[in-house]
């Protein structure tokens, strides 16, 4: 088994975190760790993109 795959893998209650409907939710600390912003609107977006405007905040 190759090493560089256990890089990408999520780490749950650090990447990601399951709502009660079962929803994965990216953390601020993944999208950091991304790099970049997706402009989807995430609920922990570090970039202060607001999907209503279009535009980012900070």
């Amino acid at each position: 088994m190759s090493g560089h795959n256990s890089e990408n893998k999520l780490i749950e209650g650090e990447d990601y975190y399951l709502t009660p409907e079962g929803y994965k939710v990216f953390t601020e600390k993944f999208h950091l760790k991304r790099g970049f912003c997706c402009k989807n609107g995430c609920r922990h977006c570090p970039y202060g993109f607001d999907k209503k405007t279009g535009t980012n905040k900070k």
